[in-house]
């Protein structure tokens, strides 16, 4: 799978991400922050099929392009159970604590744990990932992994808003995405890229850093 990392909102550096497979140019959007045109030139131009819209979790910051692009690829949006219910509640998806009242087109399908998605011959693993949200999930797709705000490069989600738990975002991670292979490529919603193996050394909250 091949993948590119658009910054659509760059007062949050929310990284949204367009993800295909090389054989057969299907494509899924990842947390559409906002609405961004050059996303759609860049399908246009590499001819991509584009599937669906799965959002990671439902903070406004990952949603605000939901609208604009499920009616420009006529797509449906995918979420999993309690991200689905945030997409259409400005207090849940916290729009309103910043003055807006956000609502996203709702999702036409809900995602559960280890349920496989197929994008053309790639396959996409929904791992429910709970603790920066209720309703957090990562995108596994070897060697990939699309983790959303639930794992960053040194860093972990914030647990100190509404739904969040950092006791349960610990576990998520040490239980889910750290069985992982080593070489995973970790693509989070914000920041640089980096590996499972380097998070499992390195990471000052869930790695052999946060032991010393």
């Amino acid at each position: 799978m091949k993948y590119k990392v658009f910054n659509l909102n760059p007062s949050f550096g929310t990284n949204t991400y367009l993800a295909w497979d090389e054989a057969t140019l299907a494509a899924c959007l990842i947390d559409p922050s906002a609405a961004g045109e050059e996303i759609l030139q860049f399908i246009q131009q590499h001819n991509l099929k584009v599937n669906y819209i799965i959002n990671t979790h439902a903070h406004y910051d990952h949603i605000g392009g939901n609208k604009f692009f499920q009616e420009k690829l006529n797509i449906p949006i995918y979420a999993s159970p309690a991200a689905a219910a945030a997409l259409v509640d400005p207090q849940k998806n916290l729009s309103s604590y910043v003055g807006n009242q956000l609502i996203s087109p709702a999702a036409a399908k809900t995602l559960a744990d280890n349920e496989i998605l197929d994008l053309g011959e790639a396959k996409i693993r929904i791992i429910h990932t709970p603790g920066h949200t209720r309703g957090g999930i990562s995108l596994y797709c070897q060697p990939l992994l699309f983790s959303g705000d639930t794992l960053f490069a040194e860093s972990v989600g914030r647990a100190d808003l509404p739904g969040g738990n950092m006791s349960i975002l610990i576990k998520s991670i040490k239980e889910k995405l750290f069985c992982l292979p080593e070489t995973t490529q970790v693509l989070s919603g914000h920041g640089p890229a980096s590996t499972i193996g380097d998070e499992k050394v390195g990471n000052p909250y869930v790695g052999l850093a946060a032991r010393l």
